[in-house]
C-alpha cells in the first residue's frame, strides 16, 4: 500500500474566477487516480492545502510526524515546487523514516489547467518510483528521481536537476 499525503502546492491550485488568483478548493488526487485507472492500493490523507512558500517549520514537523506514524512504508507527498527541497531536507533528518520510501512530487502547472499540466505525469512517476526505490527521501519531477541532497529547482528552465 502507498500512503499519499496532500499538502497543497500548484498541483492542487485552481483559478478563482472571482478574485483572479490561483487558490485551493479541494485536492484532485482521487479524481486523477480514478481517471488514470490506478491499480495500486492507496490511502489518501490531506494534511494541509498550502502554497509551499507559506509552509512553516511546524507544517514540516506535521508532515514528518504523519510519515513516521503511518503504517505504509511507501509514501508519496504532493508538494509545491518552490520549497520542495527544503521539506525533503527536513524529512531526511526526521526520526522514524529510516525504513520508509518518501517521495515528494508536485506540478509546475495546476491539474485543473488540463492537458498543459504536468501533474498527471508527475503523479504517475511518483507512484512508480515510490514502489521501486530503496528507503530514503526523494524528489520526483519531470520523469526523474533525485536524492533529497542532490537536487535543485532550476528557475530558468522550470525543471528539477541534479546539483552534482
Amino acid at each position: 500500500m502507498i500512503q499519499i499525503f496532500v499538502t497543497g502546492g500548484t498541483f492542487d491550485k485552481e483559478y478563482n474566477y472571482i478574485t483572479g488568483e490561483l487558490t485551493f478548493f479541494e485536492s484532485h488526487i482521487e479524481d486523477m487516480l480514478r481517471r488514470g485507472r490506478c491499480g495500486v492500493d492507496i490511502q489518501i490523507k490531506t494534511l494541509m492545502m498550502k502554497d509551499s512558500l507559506d509552509l512553516t517549520t511546524e507544517d514540516r514537523e506535521a508532515i514528518a510526524n504523519a510519515c513516521a506514524t503511518c503504517e505504509p512504508n511507501q509514501i508519496l507527498i504532493t508538494h509545491g515546487t518552490d520549497t520542495m527541497v527544503e521539506t525533503a531536507t527536513h524529512l531526511a533528518a526526521a526520526k522514524g523514516l529510516e525504513h520508509k520510501v518518501v517521495v515528494l512530487m508536485g506540478a509546475m502547472i495546476p491539474y485543473t489547467f488540463g492537458t498543459s499540466s504536468d501533474g498527471f505525469f508527475n503523479l504517475g512517476s511518483g507512484l512508480a518510483f515510490a514502489q521501486t526505490l530503496t528507503p530514503g527521501v526523494y524528489i520526483v519531477m519531470n520523469g526523474r528521481w533525485f536524492p533529497w541532497d542532490d537536487v535543485q529547482k532550476n528557475y530558468n528552465t522550470g525543471f528539477f536537476e541534479a546539483i552534482s
